[in-house]
């Protein structure tokens, strides 16, 4: 990076006291909204107290927006216009000075009591000029600057980017500032990064709603980042629709996953997105076991759909007998022909099971009522309801379409092998009954030891009986490792909305991966997504991607090799040692990273972490475990994190500890070793006493 702007230029002091002016704005803002007052009350009005709700709920909402964040920038960025040009487009969108209309860039928008915008959101038309703007297409704009800030929000450094005029051509300058802003050292969650998003970055984040998108994106491209400030956008362009329809959610891999991105919403003043994993999206039941691989795979398939599908209707019985309803002195009677053709009409219309008992004794109700008639009795409504409680025709409804738990129906079929072959012949082999069957003899839904597979089957079962709740977004990231029942267990909450689709097919480690996003987007009923492909990494050094990458023609031979854009000396780094010596050398690993500033990884194999963090403890080396608390980022700069669990998380310093035993704990091993090798913003440190993965061998730069 370019040296820091001296601090007595003028230009900074004048900055600073805009930036000083802003926050004060954004406080008025935020007491203007607090002190709001609530309509007159009125207790016997029913009208007020409902204003006064909606009200109240409003302005919370808008309040926590409103929080000024004292460690996060108000504003990155300002482009320089022409004079007049940006007043004659919106006159409220300027701030004039030195001949030029000039616009601030930021997280949200800040105004003056006069309601003149100091700083606009990056969200805003306007704003797309300073991630898209280019010397051969300035898009009306003189001059793009770039702020560098302290880590508590001090303004100490700016670089101007001239898009017209002799200096238009120097862009090294941009980088620098772009490469500073990536490498600066990082503690606790997951940061934004609307300062440094890119032109192709920037494109995705602006798509429209439809159609769905899907995003491959390699180490270090900014997927997830992309993501998140698509919801953002997609909130300021589109939020009472979205609100309307349910709603936003972002689904994780886990909760360690959503903890280090629990942050990044908020700094951009959207507070409130629901974020969730799969697991706690559609579980009904506890997870209290790990399913072995081959039955994961097994239940995970889309043919258990049908299996549950089939269990769920064997239960709709023909009536054998005639119905007799009475009715004063009167006898009625429909044959079982006439019973089964209106149960059979009321399959295929695709009716949810459990809505089925009700448009069932309706339309018994009305053959009863036609016979009725047809003897010459007048009939009305009344008539037909006294038919439908009729208990003779109750009867014959429960019995012929009884009432159905999701979670029972999943536990008879998985526990009674003779109901399980019936639903399964033609479907899943005798093995594979045998494989997805519950452990033990549970006697209910409470003693049974149910796996995360089996929630999506329990889902699957519920979505027949009652069709779920919808959301306006939804936004899945690391579906790569989605089951095609998880999909179609998120397609279901999607029918009305949208979904932004994440991840990268060289990281699928789940074993029911499925091979392409072809696939996987037709199991979340979106075949027409439009599949976009960020291969430029600009968050890990290119010697840690080109080395990482060795691994993808065994993993993924189908996909293009990413890019890294910064090159940082002495990125990586591999030590072998003798097996006696690895903790020790792990030990002085960590305490030459510890020397420096930001955030350090230690990653190992599942097996092997909890071993070498006491050995680290014993030598006075304190650290945070992820997966033990959902806050273990934010309470040590030194994290043990185990293998599993570190997809999509950073560090400014990663250790991998022996990627032998990494590949070797699980069958897609390698897919988790490249997983493990691209979680580092600076460097990386290899240290290994078994021989490396055969792809990993040779020298690298």
């Amino acid at each position: 990076m370019a040296e820091p702007t001296p601090t007595a230029d003028p230009e900074i002091l004048a900055e600073r006291t805009y930036l000083a002016e802003a926050r004060a704005a954004l406080g008025r803002m935020y007491e203007d909204v607090v002190n709001t007052p609530t309509v007159q009350d009125s207790s016997e009005d029913a009208d007020y107290t409902f204003t006064n709700r909606q009200l109240v709920r409003y302005r919370e909402r808008r309040a926590e927006a409103l929080v000024d964040l004292p460690d996060v920038p108000l504003f990155f960025g300002r482009l320089d216009h022409p004079l007049g040009s940006v007043f004659e487009a919106d006159p409220a969108d300027r701030t004039r000075a030195n001949g030029a209309d000039r616009v601030y860039i930021g997280r949200r928008h800040v105004h003056d009591t006069d309601g003149t915008p100091l700083v606009l959101d990056w969200r805003a038309p306007i704003s797309a000029a300073f991630y898209r703007a280019t010397r051969e297409d300035p898009r009306g704009v003189l001059l793009r600057r770039r702020y560098g800030f302290s880590e508590d929000a001090e303004l100490t450094a700016y670089e101007d980017e001239p898009l017209t005029g002799p200096g238009a051509a120097d862009t090294g300058a941009v980088d620098r500032m772009l490469a500073a802003e990536i490498e600066r050292p990082r503690s606790g969650p997951m940061r934004d990064i609307v300062a440094t998003i890119q032109p192709e970055q920037d494109e995705l984040v602006r798509a429209p709603l439809r159609p769905a998108l899907c995003v491959q994106g390699a180490p270090g491209t900014g997927k997830t980042a992309v993501g998140l400030h698509r919801v953002a956008y997609l909130l300021f362009t589109e939020r009472d629709r979205l609100r309307q329809d349910g709603g936003v959610a972002v689904i994780g891999p886990n909760r360690s996953f959503l903890s280090y991105i629990r942050n990044v919403l908020p700094a951009l003043g959207e507070v409130g997105v629901r974020q969730t994993t799969v697991a706690e999206l559609i579980g009904r039941v506890p997870v209290r076991r790990a399913e072995e691989a081959d039955a994961a795979r097994v239940k995970g398939e889309a043919r258990m759909a049908r299996v549950i599908e089939r269990a769920l209707w064997d239960q709709v019985r023909p009536l054998e007998e005639t119905l007799v309803v009475e009715r004063g002195s009167r006898r009625w009677r429909l044959a079982p022909e006439e019973v089964s053709e209106a149960v059979a009409e009321l399959r295929g219309r695709g009716i949810a099971y459990g809505a089925g008992p009700n448009l069932l004794s309706q339309r018994l109700a009305h053959l009863v009522m036609r016979r009725i008639e047809g003897s010459g009795e007048a009939c009305d409504g009344s008539t037909l309801s006294q038919l439908r409680r009729n208990r003779a025709l109750t009867a014959a409804v429960r019995a012929m379409w009884p009432k159905a738990d999701p979670v029972r129906l999943v536990l008879t079929l998985l526990t009674d092998p003779e109901r399980l072959s019936r639903a399964a012949e033609g479907l899943l082999t005798p093995g594979e009954q045998e494989l997805v069957r519950l452990p033990g003899r549970p006697r209910g839904p409470r003693s049974a030891r149910w796996s995360e597979a089996d929630l999506a089957l329990i889902d699957e079962a519920a979505s027949l009986i009652e069709r779920p709740d919808t959301l306006g977004h939804i936004v899945i990231d690391e579906a790569q490792d989605l089951s095609p029942m998880q999909a179609r267990a998120i397609a279901r909450r999607c029918s009305r909305g949208s979904l932004t689709v994440l991840g990268d097919i060289a990281q699928s480690t789940s074993p029911w991966a499925v091979g392409d996003w072809a696939e996987l987007l037709e199991h979340l009923g979106e075949p027409d997504a439009r599949l976009a492909v960020l291969d430029r990494g600009f968050r890990a050094p290119a010697q840690i991607i080109d080395y990482a990458a060795r691994l993808l023609p065994r993993i993924a031979p189908g996909l293009g090799v990413p890019t890294g854009v910064r090159d940082v000396p002495g990125a990586l780094r591999l030590t072998a040692v003798e097996p006696d010596d690895l903790p020790s050398a792990l030990v002085l690993a960590c305490r030459e990273a510890l020397k420096e500033e930001g955030s350090i990884g230690l990653i190992a194999a599942d097996a092997d972490l909890r071993a070498l963090r006491e050995h680290l403890a014993a030598e006075g080396l304190s650290s945070a475990l992820i997966g033990d608390t959902e806050d273990a980022l934010d309470t040590a700069r030194l994290v043990c994190v185990p293998a599993t669990l570190a997809k999509g998380l950073e560090f400014d310093t990663v250790i991998v500890a022996e990627p032998a035993r990494v590949a070797a704990a699980e069958p897609r091993g390698l897919h988790r070793l490249y997983v493990v090798l691209t979680r580092a913003v600076s460097h990386l440190h290899v240290v290994h006493t078994e021989p490396l993965p055969e792809p990993l061998g040779g020298p690298f730069r």
